[in-house]
Order: structure tokens, then sequence, then C-alpha cells
């Protein structure tokens, strides 16, 4: 039995706030933005390359703004994932080499807190 994640809920504040940060600052497709009535509106955004999706809006989740915390996305190169998030103007912390992996920190403008890890060879 298989067991795919497809859709993470992100709590936010502002929704047209995260459309912008999500969809023209990071570069994600927005792929649904919908209202469903005056007290729901669905957006979905999948970032370049996933199979996961997140979603946020108006009446989605009961969670605070900022309260998710450390989804991990997988690229292949923190050094180039790093200085892509700086050219778009996202503030993110340098890369942090583990020896499980390299990691590249940010957070949306609610403080939602996002990993990249590029994944490394043991001893390698």
């Amino acid at each position: 039995m298989d067991f795919r994640i497809e859709l993470i809920f992100v709590p936010v504040s502002d929704t047209d706030r995260a459309v912008t940060f999500y969809g023209d600052t990071l570069g994600w497709n927005v792929d649904h933005d919908h209202r469903v009535d005056d007290s729901l509106r669905f957006v979905q955004v999948t970032p370049p390359g996933s199979a996961c999706s997140i979603s946020f809006g108006d009446g989605i989740t009961d969670d605070a703004p900022g309260s998710m915390r450390n989804v991990q996305v997988v690229v292949e190169d923190a050094d180039e994932a790093l200085a892509y998030l700086r050219d778009r103007g996202v503030e993110a912390e340098g890369v942090d080499d583990q020896p499980w992996g390299r990691f590249v920190r940010f957070a949306d403008p609610d403080g939602n807190a996002w990993v990249l890890q590029q994944l490394v060879r043991p001893g390698g």
C-alpha cells in the first residue's frame, strides 16, 4: 500500500500576500485560486518538480498563521537554492552543512518555516 503526501495546509493571515510570496516571489506555480463563497477561498500552489502541493486561503484551516514548522523540500544543490532565494528577495539562512545533508532555511511572511535539503551520501 502506498501513502503519498499530496497536499499540506499552510496557515496564513493574508491570502493575497501569500499568493504573492509563493507565486511571484518564490516562483511556485499557482494551480488553483478559487473563492467558493464569502468565507472560503482555496489556493493551491506547487513547487517546481514537486508531487506535493501546498494550500492556504480563507477558511481553510484553524491553525494559527505562522505555526507550520520545518516542512522539508529536497533540492539538488543547497548553494544554488540559497542563491535562488536571495536573488528573489527572500531572507534565507546560509547553508548549514551536516553529515546527513546540506540545509537552507527560510520563512514566509507569516513565519511559516521551510527547510530546503540537499541530500548527501554518507561519507561523501
